[in-house]
């Protein structure tokens, strides 16, 4: 007997599949915009510096610019924990009472009930973490749309603080340990604070974690597909609980933070730290969708709204022109995210 070759018969390629695809000029910026997320509010902080440097004269100058990193600071911090959220497809309304929260005990304790400043402080920060932890149980374990629980939880933050500190502003002595974040050091002609430091160490653990830990690739699958990460075996509800309890951790930073800027701790204070952390996300390129985005991205975001905050205040514009300034960017960033989701193969 004979042995014959086995031959494997291939079905023939399509046309479709001998042919390259091609993507125009506007898809192709599509597929770089959606793989670099930053990417496109580092374009538009990098044009906001040349324009309003070419209006105002002394806006790029270093003691103008130390002073504008400085100015974000606060803003900056909340934005951490803010971007963790609405990576998970949620978001959080309360945080910046939160904040306001935090630092009233912490400033409290330390001026009127002579607790020392390093104890008060964790007491703070422990007051942070209970707040994005209430916040993420409710959303938890009581299946409750993260805005709802938030709105909420603003107005309960926002009256125990009033209450707290009897509608009234704490001021520290200027030696105190939780003023350190307000101390600045200078670098040539540049001046920062300590706070801005922190901040920026803040930025830097957190985007570590996000990037290379279990836990960060976690976070981004279930705010991606929250159901097709439960099937494949991520804790889904206790991913998002502990975005909301690390979201609680940089809160009681950020009112550390607030304290070396402000010299104590205001009840009033907090009221656009809620919209102002949003907004920094949202500009910086974080998908309110879930899943997208990158934490560096919300300080580019934050550096942009102050940018055109100082630019415009520098070249004489209306104020009221300012906050139209901040919505048109927001109602774009929002509007680029959709258009780069669409992202074709």
């Amino acid at each position: 007997m004979n042995d014959q070759a086995t031959e494997t018969v291939e079905a023939p390629a399509s046309a479709d599949d001998l042919v390259p695809t091609r993507h125009t000029p506007a898809q192709r910026i599509q597929h770089i915009l959606h793989a670099n997320p930053a990417l496109s509010p580092l374009i538009v902080l990098v044009l906001g510096l040349i324009v309003f440097g070419a209006v105002a004269d002394n806006f790029l100058r270093p003691q103008a610019l130390s002073l504008l990193v400085q100015q974000v600071a606060v803003v900056g911090a909340l934005a951490v924990g803010q971007t963790l959220i609405i990576l998970t497809a949620g978001i959080d309304l309360s945080i910046g009472v939160a904040m306001v929260l935090s630092s009233l005990v912490m400033v409290k304790l330390n001026a009127d009930q002579g607790v020392p400043g390093l104890i008060a402080l964790l007491i703070g920060i422990a007051v942070g973490i209970l707040t994005g932890l209430i916040n993420g149980l409710l959303v938890t374990r009581l299946n409750l749309p993260p805005f709802i629980v938030t709105l909420g939880t603003f107005s309960i933050f926002t009256a125990i603080s009033l209450l707290y500190a009897s509608g009234q502003t704490i001021a520290l002595d200027p030696n105190a340990f939780l003023l350190w974040t307000g101390k600045t050091i200078s670098i040539g002609s540049v001046s920062i604070t300590w706070g801005v430091i922190l901040m920026l160490l803040l930025y830097g653990v957190v985007s570590f974690a996000l990037r290379n830990t279990a836990w960060g690739k976690h976070l981004y699958a279930t705010g991606d597909d929250a159901e097709a990460s439960r099937l494949a075996g991520i804790s889904t509800d206790r991913v998002l609980l502990s975005a909301y309890v690390v979201a609680g951790v940089t809160v009681g930073i950020a009112a550390w933070i607030v304290c070396g800027r402000v010299g104590g701790a205001d009840p009033n204070s907090g009221l656009n730290y809620n919209l102002q952390s949003i907004t920094a996300v949202v500009i910086g390129g974080t998908s309110l969708f879930g899943g997208r985005g990158l934490v560096i991205g919300s300080l580019i975001g934050a550096l942009i709204v102050q940018v055109f905050n100082s630019g415009l205040a520098l070249a004489g514009v209306d104020p009221n022109y300012q906050v139209l300034a901040t919505g048109i960017l927001v109602i774009l960033a929002v509007s680029v995210d959709q258009w780069i989701r669409r992202v074709k193969a």
